[in-house]
């Protein structure tokens, strides 16, 4: 069975997704999007040239590689592997606004990068409209307390730095809206004039990607230190080295073939996720387990077999990514499911537990939204036409929901190139053709 893409008269495109029956079919994966920003932005300031195996080529990765090549880095996306000429650290001002669309990780990392520059002037970081309702202020703030001169719209985008460099010295962060702000301190600390140390205050979410953030890092030949789990420090003096490096496979874009397998009762085979990996998303694998599924490994490569679908209770602080395709198969499951700990997701491209639950209800599943959590009376959901909100992952998980249910179309599919730009093609592979 195939799916079908049309366009209406004065409309966006619509995609309908066919029902497969139970899948059987091997899925290579693309590289991590947050290995890909990390890997970028410590070749970029790296002395000489590196190679990057496995990067992802997606639209939000690409505005970091263009905002690197603005500050001075030369960096060849034209094929595999991707080729990066450093800056040693030394970046030029550019000539205009670095425009990153609605990547929030772009926008949040180079804003600490950017401020490395020493030629004087300033440098000005911005996106779309909907950048414009992402926050930002937090980091800008412990800039500030770092001796950096930076300012932001009422703490959203656009973000104006001074380019002096940063003198360093000791911030607190509040980390409760986003990790990036941690993990883009600690990428420039390096370069920074003084020992850089970050104390994390309130709560932390989404942790992994710090541990992702600090091991890219030490890849590259500099070591950041936990002091806990609420201080990291960087002393000054250390260099990112130029080197080749693989990029592993992405654990978050892993979970919709594992979960199509889960929805259809099918079997899926997926290669090259590392085992070990500090992905949180890497966990996925295990929620699958807890619903049901069979879950075997042999080596970097998982096979999931489904079975009889079972509601959960979770908190999925850890791994924020993949709630949306958690929630179409707690929609799918008999029985009521409860996913917690995700207030943070109201900060990503969209609010993305509204979305959830506005989406799912569409689909004329009973969902409860609360500030931190949802709980989704599962069993019987039927099509609809969804609303994406201009989100990947909104997209792609309501995909697979269609693979189980009837009449699910998807309207703006092409959303999915921010972080996977032939996912539809993969997608269709699932058929077995």
């Amino acid at each position: 069975m195939s799916q079908v893409t049309a366009k209406r008269p004065g409309s966006e495109e619509v995609r309908v997704v066919v029902p497969s029956g139970p899948i059987a079919a091997a899925v290579s994966l693309p590289g991590s999007k947050s290995f890909t920003h990390r890997s970028l932005i410590c070749a970029a300031l790296a002395e000489g040239d590196s190679t990057l195996r496995g990067a992802l080529a997606a639209e939000d990765t690409l505005l970091t590689a263009a905002a690197l090549m603005d500050l001075g880095a030369v960096i060849d996306y034209g094929g595999e592997p991707v080729r990066v000429s450093g800056t040693a650290g030394h970046l030029k001002l550019p000539k205009s606004p670095l425009l990153l669309n609605n990547s929030g990780t772009s926008i949040r990392l180079l804003a600490a990068v950017a401020a490395l520059c020493r030629q004087g002037g300033e440098i000005v970081l911005d996106g779309n409209e909907a950048m414009r309702r992402r926050p930002i202020g937090e980091l800008v703030r412990a800039l500030g307390e770092l001796g950096v001169e930076a300012r932001c719209q009422e703490g959203f985008p656009p973000v104006t730095i001074a380019a002096r460099g940063i003198p360093g010295g000791r911030c607190q962060l509040d980390a409760s809206q986003s990790s990036q702000f941690v993990s883009a301190i600690l990428l420039a600390a390096p370069y920074a004039d003084s020992d850089v140390t970050v104390e994390v205050k309130g709560a932390l979410v989404s942790r992994p990607y710090i541990e992702m953030t600090i091991q890219t890092m030490a890849d590259f030949g500099v070591a950041a230190q936990a002091e806990g789990s609420r201080r990291f420090s960087v002393a000054a003096g250390q260099r990112y080295q130029a080197r080749g490096l693989r990029i592993e496979a992405d654990a978050s874009n892993a979970s919709y073939f594992a979960a199509a397998a889960a929805a259809t009762g099918g079997r899926v085979h997926l290669e090259g996720l590392k085992e070990g990996s500090l992905q949180g998303d890497a966990a996925f694998l295990e929620v699958l387990r807890a619903m049901g599924c069979a879950v075997s490994r042999q080596g970097e490569a998982v096979e999931v077999v489904g079975g009889r679908l079972e509601p959960l209770d979770i908190d999925l602080g850890r791994m924020p990514d993949v709630v949306p395709t958690l929630a179409v198969l707690c929609a799918l499951a008999k029985g009521v499911s409860r996913i917690r700990n995700i207030r943070h997701l109201r900060l990503k491209e969209c609010d993305r537990l509204r979305a959830l639950a506005t989406e799912l209800s569409r689909c004329g599943v009973r969902t409860e939204e609360h500030p931190s959590e949802l709980v989704i009376h599962g069993g019987s959901p039927h099509g609809a036409e969804i609303e994406t909100y201009d989100d990947h992952r909104l997209a792609m998980s309501f995909a697979v929901l269609g693979l189980a249910v009837p009449g699910i179309s998807i309207r703006n599919p092409g959303c999915v190139a921010k972080s996977f730009p032939d996912f539809w093609e993969r997608f269709e592979g699932l058929y077995g053709r």
